[in-house]
């Protein structure tokens, strides 16, 4: 069950044992919490470990045998550092034990880990996530711990502390023969069932006799015969501390199973134990024990959750009831609720701060924070919007606040001065918290309240957790599911030494005590540096002598990384602090700084609200991790204003308009550009700026992020709109149509008339002159649009006879330059199977019907040195009567 905890082959004395001195480090990336109000450490559950954590602990506050583990030094148990070396014997059960129990009682973390101590026993993970039986683990442990401490001076730890006898006694009834059988005992197990509490089943044990009698009869050894007799048992020695297991887990007979047994079962708080002794003659105070220590099992006899209560003998934890501190609480809110007009009025808020001040005068920016720290709360939040800004408010108040020459500090004239005043605890507000030996967090800690009576302070401690309780609340763990298991007794007569009240440090050894300190200190550094971690930002400072403005926006006139100062600072300090930092770091800087929050956008840098409020915390204004810091005068940058803020915030648009040949790559339908404009802009000048000459703007209404399909046209009434009220943000995509693009547009509708992916450029060539053969004119058409009207369009745009129209066809040109077979007139682009930038030839000549061929021949068997010919015939034309046209054609006869 346990590992090797219990071999007895000394495998506690080990050479390499795994257990080894480790380092006390956190196991986590971030140090453990330190310890809360009740100053006490808890244990961490390692899975299924809260029987040992409860055990552990009822050993911790048995001061007696801490004193007694702790008595025992390096030379009698080695030591954990020597573990790995070749021939040294080191007791690791009673080192890990001892370490374990200098970290619960010096180290300020809120819970202690038992790995260290689990290892030494031997188990694996398997052993510490199943949970075991707490009353055999005090048994196992103890075993061990025997074991292990053979040799030393603390052989006899487990028996001088814990160990009694009972004496079981016959007495013959008619020789008057005693025959007795002692036993030795660390705990007494005790029945549940059918009894009403520990007194009954005491009595039970040691008081009730059992007779012998009838059919029943008992041998004597003296009278060698059968005889009645009688059987009693009774305590012949008590241990000071007295162990009592209660039998709740029993098993059904008649249902074959085992079950938990939640009766109610009394326990008293002081127990007499004469009544069940041998030898009664001797004082009462002899007798008389006091319950110190309650392990408590919640859940079934198949498993469950151990707690412990126990009973803080030293007074080493701060014991403080919710009650009582309810009780604080609706005091103070009382006495604040009588002074709250007066507390809620800034002049005496600032009154009372001004006065508990020594110097006559502060800073205006320290005031703030003054104010801050007593309120928790900013003038800002709080009375800004009522009162206006501090400084001002100050300066409307002159018969009471007094200004420095400067204006920059502030004080009460002389009679408005108020009486030095102590916090609501009654300490000076300038006085620091008083140190302990051991270094504790000392401003979380509550000032000890001593309960009335004293001694009396018990604690739940519940694995990690750790809360106080009042002794009444023990009565709550007589009977139930969650009920007590195991009892632990002191006796009366073992009292404290005055010096160990409220010492953790009592009897430590000096090297453990060297230990502990060393590791608070590292546990406070690691909680400074983690607390400074979480609570730092990184700030992006740029330097206005870096930058210049241009196209709308702030641009580095150097590289990013030059231009850019990274600073990092406690989000907890305030604006002031900022700044100072700022004016270290810029020696050379002159005049006014001003902090402009800033955020770089597709355009550029752009500076947004003033970082105001020198009082005020970089947490409180909102500056968060990785925000961006333009450092300037507030007004220009390079000789040239700078408009800032949300509606200058300059946006990037993408300007398309309709491509031409070959423009923008192939397989594109538009040039695209970008602008920036201010959001502010109106839609006049942006279209002014975009289009000069005339045109029409459209919205890509599909979103920034989407294929440009659908458009939405802007109307003469939306040119007096902005940017920013008409939808056009970073990213966002406007068409410019010119004046000869607009047939695509039905301006009454604002809608294109086609999809902008089908709108192409055609080419046409004139091979109808042969002077204009090289000119080239370009269409706009879409996949809709017939050949017939790219054919005018083009007998337009070459200036020629429209009387040519009857006389003309269009025909595609290879890439060689070759004529292809013309198009059919009633053909639209797309069943022409014509693509962007396609050049077609305006030729001489009618298309072909839709009942004749278009066929090419050459005259000759050399296909390069012949010229192509080209004939139209009917599809029904014999073979002989395309030769013949052929050889007209060609001039030949045959």
């Amino acid at each position: 069950m346990f590992g090797d905890l219990f071999e007895e082959d000394f495998s506690f004395i080990s050479n390499n044992h795994c257990g080894k001195g480790k380092k006390l480090k956190p196991r986590d990336s971030e140090p453990p919490a330190p310890r809360d109000f009740t100053n006490l450490s808890g244990i961490k559950n390692q899975g299924g470990t809260c029987y040992l954590n409860s055990l552990l602990q009822t050993l911790l506050f048995t001061p007696e045998f801490r004193e007694a583990l702790f008595s025992l030094g390096p030379e009698e148990l080695g030591s954990l550092d020597d573990s790995g070396k070749p021939g040294a014997k080191v007791r690791i059960i009673p080192l890990q034990l001892q370490r374990l129990f200098a970290q619960l009682l010096l180290l300020d973390q809120q819970a202690a880990s038992t790995t260290d101590l689990t290892e030494s026993f031997g188990w694996n993970s398997h052993e510490e996530v199943r949970q075991h039986d707490v009353q055999e683990l005090n048994r196992i442990l103890f075993s061990a711990l025997e074991t292990s401490l053979v040799g030393t001076s603390g052989h006899d730890l487990i028996n001088r502390l814990y160990h009694g006898t009972v004496v079981n006694q016959i007495v013959c009834k008619e020789c008057k023969n005693i025959s007795e059988r002692q036993e030795d005992f660390l705990d007494l197990t005790v029945a549940v069932k059918g009894v009403a509490g520990l007194e009954e089943a005491l009595w039970n044990m040691y008081v009730e006799e059992e007779y012998f009698e009838n059919e029943n009869l008992y041998r004597c050894g003296a009278c060698d015969k059968l005889v009645e007799a009688s059987k009693s048992a009774k305590l012949r020695k008590l241990p000071p501390f007295l162990t009592i297991s209660l039998l709740r887990f029993n098993f059904d007979f008649e249902k074959c199973e085992r079950y938990k047994e939640t009766s109610c079962y009394t326990f008293p708080i002081q127990i007499n134990l004469r009544p069940f002794c041998e030898q009664t003659q001797m004082d009462d105070s002899e007798y008389m024990y006091e319950l110190f220590s309650v392990i408590i099992h919640k859940g079934s006899c198949y498993g469950g959750h151990y707690h412990v209560y126990i009973r803080d003998v030293d007074e080493l934890g701060n014991w403080q009831l919710q009650e009582e501190e309810d009780r604080l609480i609706e005091d103070k809110d009382l006495r604040e609720s009588k002074n709250a007009e007066e507390i809620e009025n800034p002049l005496v808020v600032l009154k009372g701060i001004l006065s508990e001040e020594e110097s006559k005068q502060i800073p205006v920016d320290q005031l703030g924070q003054k104010l801050l720290e007593k309120k928790g709360v900013s003038w800002n939040k709080k009375y800004r919007k009522q009162y206006g800004a501090l400084r001002k408010y100050l300066q409307n108040h002159p018969q009471i606040f007094q200004f420095s020459p400067d204006e920059n500090k502030v004080g009460l004239k002389e009679k408005h001065k108020l009486p030095f005043k102590a916090d609501s605890q009654g300490q000076d507000l300038q006085s620091s918290p008083q140190k302990n030996d051991i270094q504790w967090n000392s401003e979380k800690k509550p000032a000890r309240l001593r309960d009335s009576s004293a001694g009396c302070h018990w604690f739940d401690l519940n694995d990690s957790k750790v809360q106080p309780i009042k002794e009444k609340d023990i009565e709550n763990q007589f009977q139930g599911k969650e009920s007590a298991y195991m009892l632990f007794y002191r006796k009366s007569q073992l009292k404290r030494p005055l010096e160990a009240r409220g010492n953790p440090r009592y009897q430590i050894p000096e090297h453990l005590l060297n230990e502990m300190n060393a590791a608070n200190t590292e546990l406070q550094k690691k909680r400074v540096e983690c607390d400074s971690a979480n609570n730092g930002i990184d700030l992006h400072l740029h330097l206005s002598s870096c930058y210049k403005f241009h196209n709308g926006a702030l641009h580095p006139s150097l590289t990013w990384k030059e231009s850019v100062v990274d600073l990092t600072i406690d989000r907890r300090k305030t604006l002031g602090d900022l700044r100072q930092s700022v004016f270290q770091m810029l020696e050379s800087w002159e005049g006014d700084m001003i902090l402009s929050l800033a955020k770089p956008l597709p355009a550029g840098l752009h500076l947004y609200q003033i970082l105001d409020g020198d009082e005020l915390t970089l947490d409180g204004i909102g500056l968060a991790d990785g925000a961006d810091v333009f450092v300037w005068n507030g007004k220009e940058v390079g000789g040239t204003k700078v408009m800032t803020g949300p509606d200058h915030e300059p946006v990037v648009i993408n300007v398309l308009r309709l491509a031409e040949y070959n423009e923008g790559g192939k397989g594109q339908h538009f040039t695209e550009s970008q602008h920036v404009f201010s959001c502010s802009t109106k839609l006049g000048d942006l279209r002014r700026a975009l289009a000069p000459t005339g045109g029409i703007i459209l919205k890509n209404v599909s979103g920034p992020d989407q294929e440009a399909k659908n458009w939405e046209v802007f109307l003469e009434e939306d040119m007096k709109e902005t940017v920013k009220s008409v939808g056009l943000m970073d990213g966002c995509s406007v068409l410019i149509l010119d004046s000869h693009d607009q047939s695509f547009v039905n301006v009454s509708s604002g809608n294109l008339t086609a999809f902008t992916y089908d709108i192409s450029w055609l080419q046409v060539k004139n091979f109808c002159r042969t002077e204009d053969k090289e000119k080239h004119v370009k269409i706009t058409a879409t996949v809709e649009t017939v050949m017939s009207d790219i054919k005018m369009k083009a007998i337009r745009e070459f200036q020629l006879e429209e009387e040519l129209a009857n006389d003309s066809c269009l025909r595609p040109v290879s890439g060689n330059g070759k004529l292809l077979s013309p198009v059919p007139e009633d053909y639209t682009v797309k069943e022409a199977e014509l693509k962007m930038g396609s050049l077609l030839g305006l030729c001489h000549g009618k298309v072909p019907t839709s009942t004749q061929l278009f066929l090419y021949f050459i005259v000759g068997s050399d296909q390069n040195a012949s010229p192509e010919m080209e004939i139209v015939v009917e599809e029904t034309a014999s073979v002989k009567e395309c030769l013949k046209l052929m050889l007209e054609k060609s001039g030949l006869s045959g």
